[in-house]
């Protein structure tokens, strides 16, 4: 007697619980609002590229002046080597030598350092960029 008693009591809270558990309140707030939107993810992707543009065209920019091609030919490097290489560095690896590449342009044009300077930090990069693409 007490099982008929509790089956319709168990029946209609499953029947009430059901929709409950069907639908979780969190799905529509999670469908409205996005930590990040998609301009912003969008934006970010074209800085990024942005920034990697300038970045491999400041490296290949020093890279193929006068003074640098002359440096790596008297170390003995094949400047198309390493103007190819250059595009396989990661995002950090090409900030980090475009940063060196700028700053020792910079120096050279101020008088800073002399040709043999810059001979030695034209074929370090040249080394770091090959290396690092060998290791790949």
């Amino acid at each position: 007697m007490l099982s008929h008693f509790w089956r319709p009591v168990r029946l209609l809270t499953a029947a009430a619980l059901a929709p409950v558990f069907a639908f979780p309140p969190n799905v529509s707030a999670q469908a409205s609002e996005h930590v990040v939107s998609p301009q912003d993810l969008n934006q970010a992707a074209q800085n990024a590229t942005r920034i990697r543009q300038q970045n491999l065209d400041s490296l290949r920019s020093f890279l193929s002046s006068p003074q640098a091609r002359k440096a790596l030919e008297s170390a003995h490097v094949d400047a198309r080597q390493v103007q190819n290489a250059v595009s396989g560095l990661s995002d950090q690896e090409l900030t980090q030598l475009a940063a060196r590449a700028n700053k020792a342009q910079n120096d050279f044009a101020a008088g800073n350092i002399d040709n043999h300077d810059l001979l030695i930090i034209v074929v370090a990069i040249a080394v770091l960029i090959l290396i690092i693409v060998a290791v790949r």
